[in-house]
């Protein structure tokens, strides 16, 4: 019995993973379809969803996430130590560059983004969701986070393994060699930069960010901007006023030794 409550708690919970890629809504024959489980079992497990708040449908009778949900996460999204922490910085950096300012940790291959700021103003906004993720290798954040970790060509080849670097755009790091060269230049610079190598027409520059030690960095922050709008060497000219923004808000002293 004991397994079976498992193996149930485990369809409910990629269920719900499932429903969170679909902000519009989804049917039960999509939810199906993508989850691959029996129409039976989507249905229970979106009913147990519903049940506790977690889930809900709309007018057609597509499945949503339900409010509870929504209050759940919001809640325990505001009240982290690293979000009380970084927001100063993130409204701080927005409000001077009118761009989109990022915060994000490293994950294994990935970066996550913590938290977003979007600019005040400006047409054009970055698609970007907080817990979203992008290959660490071809954006700022993720390389100046590897830059601390991975000192030797030899790491950078372990790091990738046999794995081969995604090429998300022409500009992208595409073999160890030219990572490690980019993390070698981060290291020396005290920042990273993304030369349209996530995204073209987006460019940014990351820093690390200290919030629990001067010498370990907790995550990055970048000002990732549209490139016809704030172009690269302005951002690179300006790494100093973003350097001193977040030492005045967290009072640490960044160290990229």
């Amino acid at each position: 019995m004991g397994e079976e409550r498992l193996v149930g708690t485990d369809r409910v919970l990629a269920v719900l993973t499932e429903l969170a890629t679909h902000p519009a809504g989804a049917s039960l024959e999509e939810m199906v379809k993508r989850t691959g489980h029996p129409k039976p079992t989507v249905h229970r497990a979106l009913a147990s969803l519903k049940r506790a708040g977690l889930a809900m449908q709309d007018g057609r009778g597509h499945y949503v996430l339900g409010d509870e949900f929504l209050r759940l996460a919001f809640a325990h999204h505001e009240a982290r130590p690293e979000h009380i922490r970084v927001r100063p910085i993130l409204d701080r950096l927005s409000e001077r560059f009118n761009e989109t300012i990022h915060f994000a940790v490293l994950d294994g291959m990935e970066v996550v983004y913590r938290d977003k700021v979007d600019p005040l103003t400006g047409a054009v906004r970055l698609t970007s969701t907080i817990g979203g993720r992008n290959p660490a290798h071809c954006t700022g954040v993720g390389k100046v986070l590897l830059a601390s970790r991975l000192r030797t060509l030899d790491e950078v080849e372990r790091w990738i393994g046999d794995r081969q670097l995604q090429k998300r755009t022409a500009n992208s790091p595409g073999t160890a060699l030219e990572l490690h060269a980019q993390l070698v230049e981060a290291r020396e610079r005290g920042y990273a930069i993304d030369d349209q190598e996530n995204e073209p027409g987006i460019n940014c520059l990351a820093v690390p960010v200290y919030l629990a030690s001067p010498s370990e960095p907790s995550g990055a922050v970048s000002v990732s901007a549209v490139a016809y709008r704030t172009p690269l060497s302005a951002l690179v000219a300006a790494q100093d006023e973003i350097h001193d923004i977040i030492r005045e808000t967290t009072g640490w002293q960044e160290r990229t030794a």
